[in-house]
């Protein structure tokens, strides 16, 4: 009867332990989730940044360009 005791109290040692390492794993993956997701946004925001700096970039050349040209009578 004793060593039934004990083979329960094993299994529910290693159930216990079992549901700990699942929860671990499942902890893990949402924090991994968590920072792909984070990462991604950071390279969505730097893309996002670098397109608006290129396109400011841009606009200021062709408005310099067109100054030039009207003031060398190239351009009405």
């Amino acid at each position: 009867m004793a060593s039934k005791g004990l083979q329960d109290l094993k299994q529910q040692a290693e159930g216990a332990a079992q549901d700990a390492v699942t929860a671990a794993g499942a902890a893990v993956q949402q924090v991994v989730d968590q920072a792909t997701e984070a990462g991604q946004k950071a390279m969505d925001q730097a893309t996002k940044s670098t397109q608006e700096t290129i396109d400011k970039a841009a606009n200021q050349v062709t408005e310099t360009v067109s100054g030039f040209g009207k003031k060398f009578g190239l351009l009405k």
